[in-house]
């Protein structure tokens, strides 16, 4: 997408005022760290979409719910909510 832009790219005090405009920003640049699904583990309940504060998981065709990166901020609630632990969370690696 040719409007996105990263946290990296704007300006310090810069303000979004288009509305609809959250979709073309790459938020999931702001964390240390991401969830990471063990498939094994997951019974598919929703849990981590349900307390998920962005839009960041994804129902997949499966039923599993896939961590959304571009959106998701690394701040591991999901991981706190899984009865199954099947959410784990790593240390993001610089790109």
């Amino acid at each position: 997408m040719a409007d996105e832009l990263t946290w990296r790219d704007m300006e310090v005090g810069n303000i979004v005022t288009e509305p609809g405009s959250a979709s073309f920003r790459r938020t999931g640049d702001w964390r240390s760290q991401r969830p990471v699904l063990d498939k094994e583990k997951c019974n598919k309940c929703g849990l981590c979409w349900l307390y998920c504060p962005e839009p960041a998981f994804k129902l997949l065709e499966d039923g599993y719910y896939e961590p959304d990166l571009f959106y998701c901020k690394g701040c591991g609630i999901c991981a706190e909510v899984c009865t199954r632990e099947a959410i784990t969370m790593t240390e993001e690696e610089e790109k």
